[in-house]
């Protein structure tokens, strides 16, 4: 009895180690990012940091080996998933902790967290003057994050194994793009690299044209394609896309991030040359939809209190705002206490809608998705259909999703439950908010951005906000990013395991 406990934890470790030894291994990055600017402190700590991470990783993986054979259950494929950011986070603050940019590990904790769930919220110090190797960590974050530190494993450590797909799953994906969730793993990230480079460059000439040096412009393109693409709101500098004055610098990030936060499903559609899913999914039908109205509703807000005075300035301010929440982004384009001071109630109503909302499923996006909105809407109309037809008639709902399907009572209540359970922790942010002294509508508007995994900001998130927020914050951050039921699942099995060692006791 006792053997087979504890051959079924150490299959779990076995792949925490793995996701240990990824994370220490792509340190390299900004190590050799530090190097090239002769940043040679900043090096020294991504060197000591790297070591700890691949040591440890590689210590568990060598203890753990042979049990990776052993088949994970769904259970335990959700607690590697949620483990492995959780260890994650406390691995990757290190090389932020020895920076000397932050004032606790937690503060640390808390940048890590919000960058591997792509909400890109930040308490680092003196954001403009930071070096290079720390940007680059901060970027190579949430862009792993985006795609997934699972994925990541997945695609670059692991052969192949019988729990991938529940470890997949557990990242709050599903779809199967190949026929196994290694081979989908590998395409996602193969989807990611290509839209890197493309990316890359396309922001590198918009830097260039915005008067960026051609070094300055080619790193500062990456990180922040790196960000759109991952919908992460990180950026460079502390005044975000604001800081470059460029509208082309605007709409180049406003492209990719919209890119960005489609269902890798899609991608791989329009890729493979399937291009009408563009026009038929039910996700991006979804999103043109909610876009349109809130979009009417936050231009109504903002003309009513004549806040911009043209239609370029309510595009380049309004839209580019609701938008970047909307894809669960976070770029700005005007100051954090512009959005309290200026924007009024109508308009922070649609944009914490937007932010809540998000994007789609199976993306870098966050918020409770397009493709539940759809499935409540349509499931919603199937009852008003119900009600109406004969008895005798039988009425068959079906949504596009990729593929025709049948929208059967199941799908419906479980879009319902996770819809429930994101407002739910939305209205606990807010109270907590409340409760630590801030107004309704600050703490309203943070709580959407931090449960949508979002990153605007109306100027709650500092430094000097009190610990329990911060930590709430965190725990909001990773339930909401890995949908819930990952973290609920770890949560079950340490108190199983404590009852059970209770029990011997």
């Amino acid at each position: 009895m006792i053997k087979k406990r504890v051959s079924r934890l150490l299959p779990i470790c076995y792949y925490i180690g793995i996701v240990i030894v990824g994370l220490g291994i792509i340190q390299y990055i900004p190590l050799i990012t530090a190097l090239i600017y002769k940043e040679w402190d900043i090096a020294c700590n991504f060197i000591i940091s790297s070591s700890i991470a691949l040591i440890l990783g590689g210590t568990i993986i060598l203890r753990c080996g042979k049990y990776r054979s052993q088949k994970l259950g769904w259970g335990e494929g959700m607690v590697v998933a949620a483990g492995s950011w959780f260890v994650g986070m406390i691995f990757c603050a290190l090389p932020y902790y020895m920076s000397g940019n932050y004032l606790s590990y937690l503060d640390c904790c808390f940048d890590v967290m919000s960058g591997f769930t792509t909400t890109g919220l930040v308490l680092i110090q003196d954001l403009d003057h930071i070096s290079n190797g720390i940007n680059m960590w901060r970027h190579l974050l949430t862009f792993v994050g985006g795609q997934g530190m699972v994925v990541l494993a997945l695609t670059f450590l692991v052969k192949g194994t019988n729990g991938a797909y529940k470890m997949y799953v557990g990242e709050a994906k599903d779809e199967r793009l190949m026929p196994n969730a290694v081979s989908t793993a590998r395409y996602i990230w193969l989807i990611s690299l290509i839209y890197l480079g493309i990316g890359t460059i396309v922001m590198w000439i918009a830097g260039i044209m915005a008067g960026l040096s051609v070094d300055r412009a080619l790193f500062q393109g990456l990180w922040v394609f790196m960000s759109a693409w991952s919908t992460g709101g990180f950026a460079p500098m502390s005044q975000s896309v604001l800081y470059y004055h460029s509208s082309f610098y605007e709409v180049v990030t406003m492209v990719f991030f919209i890119i960005g936060s489609f269902n890798f499903a899609l991608h791989y559609a329009v890729l493979t040359g399937r291009r009408r899913e563009l026009v038929r999914n039910i996700e991006t039908v979804s999103f043109s939809v909610t876009v349109t109205v809130l979009t009417l509703i936050t231009t109504l807000g903002l003309l009513r209190l004549n806040v911009y005075p043209d239609a370029v300035a309510l595009f380049r301010k309004g839209f580019y705002q609701l938008i970047s929440g909307h894809t669960t982004t976070g770029f700005m384009t005007i100051y954090a206490k512009q959005f309290y001071l200026e924007w009024g109630d109508v308009a922070l109503f649609s944009m914490i809608i937007a932010m809540m909302i998000g994007a789609s499923a199976c993306s870098t996006a966050g918020g409770f998705k397009g493709l539940r909105v759809g499935i409540i809407f349509n499931a919603f109309k199937k009852d008003v259909k119900r009600m109406v037809l004969p008895e005798s008639m039988v009425s068959v709902q079906k949504i596009h999703h990729i593929k025709d399907i049948i929208l059967e009572d199941n799908v419906a209540r479980s879009a319902l439950l996770i819809v429930a359970a994101y407002i739910m922790t939305f209205i606990f942010g807010t109270l907590m908010g409340m409760l630590c002294g801030y107004p309704f509508g600050i703490s309203a508007f943070e709580s959407a951005s931090v449960t949508g995994n979002v990153g605007l900001s109306i100027g709650l998130t500092q430094v000097s906000m009190p610990a329990v927020m911060k930590v709430t914050y965190i725990v909001i951050m990773w339930l909401a990013r890995l949908e819930f039921m990952s973290i609920l699942a770890l949560g079950v099995y340490f108190i199983t395991k404590v009852k059970k060692r209770c029990q011997r006791l």
